[in-house]
């Protein structure tokens, strides 16, 4: 059961022919506009809802297992959670900033994750690992369709959790994803093709919270 999305009077179907069911009529209409807007040769660079719809409806239903361990390994070794050692301006913009996500995902999923400064690894507490399995195994496909494909690019499961759940928007967490570039930009100025990149992965980022939201309705 769900939404279907007619095409000249057809119903739309994935790749591997599968009939489209969406979870809402708000994401079925975004979905039936994407295909409006083709032309005679379908692109589907300009069909970023088709593609993730697909991947909700043909690869993560029948994988869920690794779809959703592929986002707790990014708990595991969280962004938020690695904190630079100096200089002190970066470790408290650091503090100020991901703290309160920590302490959100505490009080919100009972998962207290560890912190530390350097790079070596930080085993975190097997209950707060635990919880956040039980986090990302609640969401259907749909939902964990976002939620893998948001902690791939902002490297941190607890940003992508809190996208998710309406915590942050897109812009908020990937700027937090994004501290440490900002502050390196800021001392020793701008690298043109790093930036082109940032600015390419925080547009695929607002694609992936309008899919999210769209779903939601």
């Amino acid at each position: 059961t769900g939404f279907a999305v007619l095409l000249d009077g057809r119903p739309l179907k994935t790749p591997s022919r599968t009939a489209y069911a969406l979870p809402s009529r708000a994401l079925a209409e975004a979905i039936a506009a994407e295909w409006r807007g083709q032309g005679e040769e379908i692109d589907p660079e300009t069909m970023p809802l088709t593609r993730l719809v697909n991947t909700a409806i043909e690869r993560v239903p029948a994988n869920r297992a690794p779809v959703a361990e592929q986002a707790l390994s990014l708990g595991k070794s969280d962004l938020v959670c690695y904190r630079a050692e100096y200089p002190e301006t970066l470790v408290a913009r650091q503090a100020e900033h991901w703290d309160p996500l920590l302490d959100w995902l505490a009080e919100r999923h009972g998962a207290r994750l560890a912190t530390g400064q350097g790079i070596g690894f930080i085993d975190q507490p097997a209950e707060a690992q635990m919880a956040l399995e039980k986090a990302v195994w609640a969401h259907d496909d749909f939902a964990l369709t976002g939620l893998s494909a948001a902690s791939s690019i902002l490297g941190s499961l607890v940003l992508a959790l809190a996208l998710l759940e309406g915590r942050l928007s897109a812009g908020e967490a990937f700027r937090l994803a994004t501290l440490d570039e900002a502050f390196q930009a800021a001392q020793w100025g701008e690298d043109a093709e790093a930036q082109a990149r940032l600015d390419r992965l925080k547009a695929e980022l607002a694609e992936i919270e309008r899919f999210l939201r769209l779903a939601q309705q």
